[in-house]
């Protein structure tokens, strides 16, 4: 429903998006992540035919963003970072104009309207002025404007910023129903555990490039290849040699905690608990520690930019 082709975009000489290629099929979400000036939101703004692309092409549900513009606006719903509100509007007022734009008719625009309101919690709300709305407040009906004409495909830039955690939530839990409504969905995100809560797949983009692009376990894996684990023993470890070379490649070793990696825990694990009872320390706590999002954000656009 989303296919991109090699699509770049430069400003008197300045490449901002460079050779982007991807796909995002019904039901799917891609989280797109990059640091300011990335090129995020400028793939965006080719994918809604708002800008035309100097090189590549792009597709949404079928229909190409040059050639077919005007269909391709009316097939997505699109947030944009600063939504535009018009404050001396109500609320209602401002989704009713756009649902005009799309060719709703008001009976439909108003149904709609009043059950995107309540659905966000916001059901008293809808008859004042946008200049009364709060930052959350104006980003939901700014996401309100995007859905109101039940678009098959949605571009979402930064969707839950400037909301309280319980408004973030409601709005999460809007995409992943959306998404579960077999549309195509795009989140451009700074907020790596949102990403990594609503993606099927994340792309990372960086002077305009993908540079990496998956599912985020895969991500993660490609990251720390060895598994990562935390050994809490029931007495000080102070000054004491501990011959685990052969099992083991010892990160940390602290006072009653042992950090480490292996290859095989099925085969180490067992192995190290039973080496350490047999000198004398009971185990308190075995755990994993998986590779955070965070980690591989920050440890591939680290990589590019060095």
């Amino acid at each position: 429903m989303i296919e991109a082709d090699n699509l770049t975009k430069r400003f008197n000489g300045f490449t901002a998006v460079d050779s982007v290629s991807l796909t995002v099929g019904p039901g799917a979400l891609l989280a797109l992540l990059g640091p300011n000036g990335a090129g995020k939101t400028t793939t965006v703004r080719m994918l809604s035919a708002i800008l035309k692309p100097t090189l590549g092409s792009a597709r949404i549900n079928g229909y190409d963003v040059v050639t077919d513009a005007e269909q391709v606006r009316r097939q997505i719903g699109l947030l944009t970072e600063q939504p535009g509100l018009y404050s001396r509007s109500s609320g209602l007022e401002y989704v009713t104009f756009f649902g005009r734009l799309y060719g709703m008719a008001d009976d439909d625009i108003q149904r709609q309207a009043l059950e995107l309101f309540d659905r966000f919690n916001m059901p008293n709300t809808a008859h004042r002025r946008l200049g009364e709305y709060s930052k959350g407040m104006r980003q939901k009906v700014g996401i309100i404007r995007a859905m109101l004409h039940d678009p098959a495909v949605l571009l979402l830039d930064e969707p839950t910023s400037a909301m309280d955690p319980h408004s973030a939530k409601l709005v999460r839990d809007a995409i992943l129903e959306l998404r579960s409504e077999r549309r195509a969905i795009i989140v451009c995100t700074h907020n790596l555990a949102e990403a990594e809560l609503l993606a099927d797949r994340i792309a990372i983009i960086n002077q305009g490039k993908i540079i990496a692009e998956n599912d985020p376990a895969t991500l993660k894996q490609h990251l720390q290849p060895q598994e990562r684990f935390e050994l809490v023993v029931d007495r000080p470890l102070n000054g004491l040699e501990l011959e685990l070379d052969d099992l083991i490649t010892v990160e940390e070793i602290d006072q009653l905690t042992i950090r480490y990696n292996t290859g095989d825990p099925v085969f180490t694990n067992p192995r190290l608990i039973r080496r350490l009872d047999e000198i004398g320390f009971g185990v308190v706590e075995l755990r994993g520690i998986s590779a955070s999002l965070e980690d591989v954000y920050l440890n591939i656009v680290g990589a590019v930019e060095e």
